[in-house]
């Protein structure tokens, strides 16, 4: 694994413990000690959710990227896209739902569209990067 590789590992594996915390506020909100709609139920449970998914693709993903031939621009799109994806998709699930009795998105849903954006343009170049090497 290169040393920029590695890096990114270590920074990635100590975002778990955001995630941990965000697991002892979901047994909050499952207790009703925090009062929320249904919407921002579900919202909290699948940012929570692509939070954790999306920890691990990032790390499997670090494992697969020193062993493409990309280089520049794309090599740093393959290691970086998939764990932006985490922190724009998440944060877009909470952000869009934030507000006291809110029942739809408002207006930062486009956070979580750029982070699916993210993820897409992550899996492509990596997938299409190891297909080629």
């Amino acid at each position: 694994m290169t040393d920029s590789s590695r890096i990114i590992a270590g920074v990635v594996l100590l975002t778990i413990i955001t995630i941990q915390f965000g697991g002892y506020f979901m047994t909050r909100i499952v207790r009703g000690q925090v009062p929320m709609t249904d919407f921002q139920k579900s919202f909290a449970r699948a940012g929570h959710g692509h939070a954790g998914v999306l920890v691990i693709l990032s790390l499997v993903g670090l494992l697969y990227v020193d062993q493409t031939s990309l280089t520049g621009f794309w090599l740093w799109v393959a290691r970086l896209a998939i764990p932006a994806a985490a922190i724009l998709m998440s944060g877009g699930f909470f952000a869009s739902s934030a507000g006291k009795d809110r029942t739809q998105p408002n207006q930062f849903l486009w956070v979580l569209w750029l982070g699916a954006a993210s993820l897409a343009l992550g899996v492509l170049t990596l997938g299409i990067g190891l297909i080629v090497a």
